[in-house]
């Protein structure tokens, strides 16, 4: 066997290491910086940097005038970032979540996954519905980066009014110190970036060379190779306590893609982006299932505990094998379906009621209600 894919799949793992602790020391030291609630450079910076790989797929695929890819990306990343993301970060350290995010992020990627939905429903998605959704992408930018402002004003004016020269000079030092950390976060970005690609490629070619379909490999390794960067500034986010930017990652580059990568994918696509039947029945259904998954979860006193990450990756994995043995057409595709739909699923319903139920009455007694 050909040693050079493993070679690839070493660096790419260094590079997405690496990339990842560079931007998530440097976005955490923005933060601070600026005086801006980590969440917001999670939501922002993080999520939209790391969606990157994302973007540059679904707008070459539809320039290419392959469309169903560019749907079948955003989709699959999106229930990528919710369930594996989230499950690997919660399985490492608990993650507590912000008020904002239940009562802001979380509901608004439930909307929007509607209104996609909606929008596909005809089978296509044209381009005035990408300019729609590209708009919306503005709107949410312009008002997270509104709601920040406000919230340093604030700071500001708590500061005394007259600096002394000494004032002014840390003002300067403090600049260069901001200037260093935006190159980390950019230097960060690109070695996520060209490591997942490494990452990719090395991967895919090992698989080839044990005999791997290709299907199989696009439905596994391409579809998660592209939420790697997540992945990656996820994890180090958790692993260095900054626990908001794991969350604000994945609830950021959720909206972006749906209203930014699919946008553009819908306004670069000549005759509109193709929704196939498939996505309509399966997977966009998934994907607001899992948006309204996490409202419960995150609702019950803001955290996402180990057992709660452990069940969310629990599921990417009952995806991923419902995919493979759907597009192999097993024998056990029927029952695998049967198995989650009216045995996993409902009793995965009832444990999480449960779990907001007691919250809530916990709540009560403490003179705490959750929300």
């Amino acid at each position: 066997m050909d040693w050079y894919p493993f070679v690839l799949i070493g660096v790419g793992l260094v590079g997405l290491l690496g990339g990842g602790e560079l931007l998530v020391r440097g976005a955490s030291a923005i933060a601070t910086s600026l005086k801006i609630p980590p969440l917001v450079i999670g939501l922002t910076v993080v999520a939209f940097g790391t969606s990157a790989p994302e973007m540059a797929v679904s707008v070459q695929s539809s320039l290419a005038g392959q469309t169903d890819l560019a749907v079948g990306n955003v989709i699959g990343s999106n229930i990528c970032n919710v369930l594996l993301i989230l499950g690997i970060s919660a399985l490492i350290t608990p993650l507590v979540v912000s008020q904002q995010l239940v009562r802001r992020e979380v509901p608004l990627c439930i909307i929007v996954s509607i209104i996609v939905y909606i929008m596909g429903y005809n089978g296509t998605l044209s381009r005035t519905e990408g300019i729609a959704l590209f708009i919306g992408l503005i709107v949410y930018l312009v008002w997270s980066l509104v709601q920040a402002k406000k919230g340093m004003n604030e700071e500001k004016k708590a500061l005394p009014k007259e600096m002394t020269e000494a004032d002014l000079e840390e003002v300067k030092k403090g600049w260069g110190y901001l200037s260093l950390q935006i190159v980390f976060v950019l230097i960060g970005l690109l070695l996520l970036t060209v490591g997942s690609d490494w990452l990719v490629d090395g991967s895919v070619e090992v698989a080839r060379q044990l005999g791997v379909s290709e299907l199989i490999i696009g439905l596994t390794i391409i579809a998660g190779g592209t939420s790697m960067p997540e992945v990656a500034a996820s994890v180090m986010a958790s692993l260095r306590g900054h626990r908001d930017l794991a969350v604000g990652n994945v609830m950021g580059s959720n909206l972006f893609n749906l209203l930014g990568v699919l946008g553009l994918a819908g306004i670069f696509a000549q005759d509109g982006v193709i929704v196939s039947k498939q996505m309509l029945m399966f997977d966009l259904p998934v994907l607001i299932a899992v948006s309204i998954a996490c409202l419960p979860i995150f609702f019950t006193e803001h955290i996402i505990r180990r057992w709660e990450g452990a069940l969310f990756l629990g599921y990417y994995i009952a995806y991923m094998v419902y995919i493979v043995l759907s597009a192999i057409e097993s024998p056990f595709y029927t029952t695998f379906s049967n198995v989650m739909i009216y045995f996993v699923i409902p009793l995965t319903a009832i444990t999480l009621i449960t779990g907001v139920v007691r919250a809530i009455r916990s709540g009560e007694k403490n003179g705490n209600p959750a929300l």
